[in-house]
């Protein structure tokens, strides 16, 4: 299969943009679709890559040359870039794939990217090809057994284990885009999620599940052996999980709905309430921590991130973990007698989400000391908006605990009062934030002598 092939099937309606002749007989080893602004991580030598250019935005020539480097540097064949976005493929982008010698293909908005892949397999694949499109690759049996398990609720496992047992002994996996295995078949060995993160670039098929997600979470098939299975088995297997992505997408929405819930009864406390309305409001905290699914009994951890997705999938990376995730702020059972420190867990998986999400922005995490009971839930959530605005690249991740420095704790002050005083001048800024906005466990050294402060911030 090579790239001119493409271009003398009428029915996909393809139009060549720029591309010498030698450049289009490349051979095509396989097809990946991706709208990152960097995508290089994610192809390997002799793909086609597919993309609806929504990264793409009027005027930004750099960005359509970094764009296209990735791809030349990664050995891609062609660039297929669809027009349905912007009613036509970009000059600017032409001009790169000029520059960096990648021919460039435009599709036409009639034409899907499933049915340019579908093209591109089937041609590969022989005998397979020379199949009516009508007739189905994976046998009768095998999808009416998938059929009803999706409407029976089935988890991804199950599905993922029933559509690979014909195979024979495959190697499938189903992850996120940040590395998180979700399901992998019983021959499959364990992939952490660092290494998965890097398999992405070394090859094998990588086929993304057409469903809704975030850029952190999204579900993609992988099988590490390219023979191993028939590319339409393997899409039709991706168009199962597909609908029981979305059955997902619905409990995660009520899950985030009822933990939005508990964030708005904790931001709801007053700073200072009396005997009885302190009585009414730890009634309501601890309905709202059991809707949650959370114990009514701490240790809890409150965290606060500038993506509220990219937090529920770092916490989904933490095995036997109890949370309950809002918009931007989650409340983590935190029991030391777990064995293992949940936050260096997330320290640990932080990294794998920021390369998912756009590299222009800062993804950052602030946590919250850990609290006894639930009364103390609000100040843990007052400390991890502190702690949110000292983290920076250098330390994405921080904890409240880390800011033990006169410095650090001016710093993070500066920022999040959003004007700059003189140090020394301790107390209420413009904005109302107090530049100690928790009552410290341990004493904090001051200029003069050591004292403890309890502050009224909200």
């Amino acid at each position: 299969m090579h790239v001119h092939d493409l271009l003398q099937l009428d029915s996909l309606g393809l139009s060549l943009l720029w591309g010498e002749e030698a450049l289009l007989g490349q051979e095509v080893v396989g097809v990946t679709a991706t709208d990152l602004e960097e995508p290089g991580r994610f192809l390997g030598p002799g793909e086609l890559v597919l993309s609806g250019l929504v990264w793409w935005a009027e005027g930004d020539a750099a960005k359509a040359d970094r764009f296209v480097s990735a791809l030349a540097e990664a050995g891609a064949t062609a660039l297929l870039a669809g027009e349905e976005t912007h009613g036509r493929v970009p000059d600017a982008l032409v001009a790169a794939c000029r520059t960096h010698r990648v021919p460039i293909v435009a599709v036409p908005a009639r034409t899907s990217f499933r049915a340019v892949t579908e093209a591109v397999y089937l041609r590969q694949w022989g005998d397979l090809s020379r199949r009516p499109t009508r007739l189905f690759a994976l046998p009768e049996n095998v999808r009416a057994e998938l059929s009803r398990l999706v409407e029976d609720g089935a988890g991804p496992a199950e599905l993922l284990d029933r559509a690979c047992a014909h195979l024979g002994r495959v190697s499938c996996y189903l992850l996120t885009a940040s590395g998180r295995t979700v399901a992998r078949t019983p021959s499959a060995p364990e992939l952490p999620a660092r290494q998965a993160s890097a398999a992405a670039a070394r090859g094998g098929v990588w086929l993304r599940i057409e469903a809704e997600g975030s850029p952190y979470d999204a579900w993609q098939l992988h099988v590490p052996e390219p023979d191993a299975a028939p590319p339409r088995v393997l899409h039709e297997i991706a168009d199962v999980l597909a609908r029981c992505r979305d059955g997902q997408a619905r409990r995660l929405a009520a899950d985030r709905l009822a933990g939005q819930e508990l964030v708005g009864v904790l931001e709801g406390i007053p700073a200072a309430p009396g005997p009885a309305a302190a009585a009414a409001d730890t009634g309501s905290l601890e309905e709202a921590l059991a809707v949650a699914g959370l114990p009514a009994g701490g240790p809890y951890r409150v965290l606060v991130a500038t993506s509220g997705d990219a937090l529920a999938e770092g916490l989904r990376h933490l095995e036997n973990a109890t949370y309950a995730v809002g918009r931007s702020v989650a409340v983590l059972h935190d029991d030391p007698e777990n064995g293992s420190d949940a936050v260096e867990r997330l320290r640990s998986v932080w990294p794998l989400l920021q390369q998912c999400g756009d590299p222009q922005a800062e993804l950052l995490l602030g946590v919250g000391a850990r609290t006894v009971g639930a009364e103390e839930l609000r100040a843990s959530l007052n400390q991890a908006r502190f702690a949110l605005t000292a983290a920076d690249g250098a330390a994405a991740v921080r904890e409240v605990e880390q800011l033990d420095t006169l410095a650090e704790l001016w710093r993070a002050y500066r920022r999040r009062c959003g004007r700059s005083s003189r140090p020394g001048s301790w107390g209420r800024s413009e904005t109302g934030c107090c530049a100690r906005p928790w009552r410290s466990s341990s004493r904090t050294t001051a200029p003069g002598r050591a004292r403890r402060r309890r502050s009224t911030c909200t």
